[in-house]
């Protein structure tokens, strides 16, 4: 099983606009993302998001690189105050690779009870746009790789 689990891209201030949508930076942070991750050839059955504005402008700046197979929903449990198991538990049962697309401190918190059963604990540290793939392999979940706007930038200018 994998999952990539993505953290929002760069939002408007509240004082800018109380929806919180992307800027027009954290927009071009998923595009750069999406193309290399597509590039690379980066396949999910579906893009989950939280529901929030932020959140779903990802996971449509995603969905338009990657095509996934089924569409991108809202889904519970990814707000940044929810509890990890409920994420936890929608993707130990998924059956494809799927992508979570959230924000801070939820992320920490689900990755850090995949991979070490600690939820408290922060192993990860998530910036704007980051993905970060995730894959059980023989009952453990382990971490493959984290591709930030920076990092995709750098591979797109070699």
């Amino acid at each position: 099983m994998t999952v990539y689990l993505v953290r929002h891209g760069a939002a408007k201030s509240e004082a800018e606009d109380p929806a919180r949508p992307l800027s027009e930076m954290g927009r071009d942070q998923v595009r750069r993302v999406a193309r290399h991750a597509a590039g690379a050839g980066l396949r999910v059955a579906e893009i989950r998001h939280s529901g929030l504005l932020r959140a779903r402008e990802t996971a449509e700046i995603l969905a338009t690189h990657l095509s996934p197979a089924r569409r991108t929903k809202a889904t519970e449990g990814l707000r940044p105050g929810d509890d990890a198991a409920m994420a936890q538990a929608a993707i130990e049962a998924a059956a494809d690779p799927v992508m979570l697309v959230g924000h801070l401190p939820h992320l920490d918190r689900l990755a850090s009870a995949l991979l070490v059963g600690r939820p408290e604990r922060t192993l990860i540290g998530f910036s704007e746009a980051a993905v970060v793939c995730l894959a059980k392999t023989e009952g453990l979940w382990l971490l493959h790789w984290m591709l930030t706007p920076d990092l995709a930038r750098a591979a797109a200018s070699t």
